[in-house]
């Protein structure tokens, strides 16, 4: 029994360390997506790199001129909202 005690907390450190690593890259890689679409690379171009779909892309890696016209009508309308309240 303590044979698969042993080995059961090993297999747990050893998945905690690969997703631990995992987070890590997949950090660096939605980082490098950003830089990348705010460098002017479109969401299809970085599909292809990736190999992830043009969706995915662009949801972790929006238009950012998109953002921020979104992010002003935002700001605009909580603007309107507390000066109406």
């Amino acid at each position: 029994m303590e044979a698969i005690a042993d080995r059961i907390q090993a297999a747990a450190k050893k998945r905690n360390r690969a997703k631990e690593a995992f987070d890590r890259a997949d950090a660096e890689l939605r980082d490098l997506l950003v830089e990348g679409r705010a460098g002017g690379i479109g969401p299809s171009e970085l599909s292809r790199l990736t190999g992830f779909t043009r969706e995915w892309v662009a949801k972790i890696a929006p238009d950012p001129r998109r953002q921020a016209a979104i992010q002003r009508r935002l700001d605009e309308n909580a603007a309107k909202n507390a000066s109406e309240s």
